[in-house]
């Protein structure tokens, strides 16, 4: 009587143990490894809804949640005695922040107020539950022990999470678009300035150059006029126009 080769199926917990005593070169490793894989898929899946609603498509979390289990999977030690699903949980919520922290920020922020945001919203959630309320800055502040500052700048981080299309309508039954109400450049708000500017920068020039400048930029004088007017050369009349327009800028700048 020939034994059967049908093998006998094993729980998920089973097919761990299975491959850990398994070399990784045998093939039968391989088949083992898919086996856990296929196994573990709902704890993947359980873990990626988790995150849903927040941005992010569904099948992008899972497929970020599986890539989490297969880390997880290649990594298992079961010598350690450590089960695997409490191994593999951090391993895939991990890799499930790490998304939302690398690919979902609409304008790059520092790692550390990307962390911060994702402490907040979970602390966020459990002071809700816990406190029947929205919970303060200073609740946020007391649960997480770091400052109020500290809050405070993870939540002005967190809104560059996500950004608002300028083709978005707005006003009333959407006649504008977000991009029509944003301001542009004013070149005669920026000249008014430069006039108000001006004037503390003009006091700076000595007598004859203010007369000079203003024979010839309020009195539309050429050089030789300005030179016969101030009985000096047309050359010397365009050097102290150079050094006086150069010493405005100076002072503009």
């Amino acid at each position: 009587m020939t034994a059967s080769l049908t093998r006998v199926p094993q729980t998920a917990e089973d097919l761990m143990r299975s491959m850990a005593a398994t070399p990784v070169g045998h093939p039968h490793h391989t088949v083992l490894r898919d086996e856990a894989i296929q196994a573990w898929l709902p704890l993947a899946r359980h873990l990626a809804s988790r995150y849903a609603g927040r941005g992010e498509p569904t099948d992008d979390l899972v497929q970020t949640a599986t890539i989490g289990l297969i880390k997880a999977i290649d990594r298992y030690d079961a010598e350690r005695g450590v089960d695997f699903a409490a191994f593999a949980i951090p391993t895939v919520l991990g890799e499930i922040k790490r998304h939302f922290r690398d690919r979902t920020w609409s304008i790059r922020v520092p790692r550390r107020l990307q962390e911060m945001r994702l402490r907040i919203t979970e602390a966020s959630g459990q002071l809700t539950q816990s406190l029947g309320r929205s919970p303060t800055v200073a609740d946020l502040a007391a649960h997480l022990l770091v400052t109020e500052e500290e809050v405070l700048e993870g939540l002005e981080g967190a809104q560059a999470y996500s950004a608002t299309s300028l083709s978005t309508p707005v006003g009333p039954e959407g006649a504008l678009e977000l991009g029509d109400t944003l301001g542009v450049e004013d070149n005669d708000m920026r000249l008014a300035e430069l006039r108000i500017a001006l004037g503390p920068a003009m006091a700076t020039l000595a007598d004859r150059d203010r007369r000079i400048l203003a024979l010839r930029f309020y009195g539309n004088l050429t050089q030789s006029e300005i030179a016969e007017r101030m009985g000096i050369s047309q050359m010397h009349v365009s050097r102290l126009i150079a050094r006086a327009l150069q010493t405005l800028r100076g002072h503009l700048e």
